[in-house]
């Protein structure tokens, strides 16, 4: 859906984006990360067609986004972290408004807009002026003019801005829903959105892209978790296993009662030698409560990306 190649933005003396090369396949939830000034908004709007690259190119679903921009931008759904809204109309007029100006054929503009409106839990809201809304609220008519043409891409940035923890619940769902028919990109600073919608990341640091992958692996680490029924020493059964480095106690298993709890530190974490794992404890007689890969939390892995790059 995305194809970006080698893309490069300045401003003047300032290198905004530099080299970034990624490519984003259709319905995937991909997370945008990065501290304030790293490039995340530069590469939003280049995206959108309203900046152009300084070197390098970009395409959405097969399109150039300079030579074939309005083509781009009908295809494209956006949330700026302040959406502009209209606060002297009502709700339902604004996205009729919105949908006319999308290109939505007259005959279909009051069903997208209702089904935009259904979609953000506005529909007791309809006929309510967007002025007298609350935040949360004008928030979720900004989403709902980003979705209200179906767009094949849906850019988002900062999209639970002002919400609630029950509305905060409900946009996660809505962009799981939405995925199904458009690709997201999600930018913000609450990585716990990231880690509760997100399957894959991009972390910019200094306009630079230094992680693209699974989130699953940008949290991965070489630990082993696990927990045996009593306090038995774990390490005597461990000793020979292919991988293990170290066993250290963490005591009882807060999850299990009578479980205690161990750290397995691993000579790889590409290939955590889990089943080895599992045959050595049952084979010494103990009994197995859990065993699983530790992750790191997504705060740890990206600070310590951008600790990397930056000394």
């Amino acid at each position: 859906m995305i194809e970006i190649r080698n893309l490069t933005r300045r401003y003047g003396a300032l290198t905004a984006l530099s080299g970034v090369t990624a490519d984003i396949q259709r319905g995937e939830v991909v997370g945008l990360l990065g501290h304030n000034g790293a490039g995340k908004t530069t590469m939003m709007k280049v995206l959108t067609g309203y900046l152009e690259p300084s070197e390098g190119s970009v395409r959405v679903g097969g399109l150039d986004v300079v030579a074939d921009r309005r083509q781009v931008q009908r295809r494209i759904g956006y949330l700026p972290e302040n959406a502009p809204l209209y606060q002297e109309q009502g709700v339902a007029d604004y996205l009729l408004s919105m949908a006319a100006l999308r290109g939505v054929p007259r005959a279909a503009r009051g069903r997208a807009g209702a089904d935009a409106i259904e979609a953000v839990g506005l529909v007791d809201r309809m006929e309510q002026p967007i002025g007298t809304l609350s935040k949360g609220l004008r928030q979720r008519v900004g989403l709902a003019q980003a979705i209200v043409h179906r767009p094949d891409l849906l850019i988002l940035d900062e999209p639970t801005n002002g919400l609630d923890p029950s509305q905060i619940g409900a946009i996660r769902a809505l962009v799981r829903r939405l995925s199904e028919h458009s690709t997201v990109l999600l930018s913000t600073h609450i990585l716990q959105e990231v880690e509760a919608v997100c399957d894959r990341v991009l972390v910019l640091v200094g306009g630079r892209l230094v992680a693209d992958g699974p989130l699953r692996e940008l949290t991965r680490t070489a630990t082993l978790r696990l927990s045996v029924l009593g306090d038995a020493d774990v390490a005597d059964a461990l000793e020979g296993v292919a991988g293990i480095d170290t066993a250290t106690p963490d005591g009882p298993d807060p999850e299990l009662p009578g479980f205690y709890a161990w750290s397995l530190s691993c000579t790889d974490d590409s290939e955590l030698p889990a089943p080895a794992v599992a045959r050595a404890v049952q084979g010494a007689g103990l009994t197995l409560g859990t065993l699983a890969p530790a992750r790191r939390r997504l705060e740890d892995a990206f600070e310590d990306l951008s600790r990397q790059v930056t000394t």
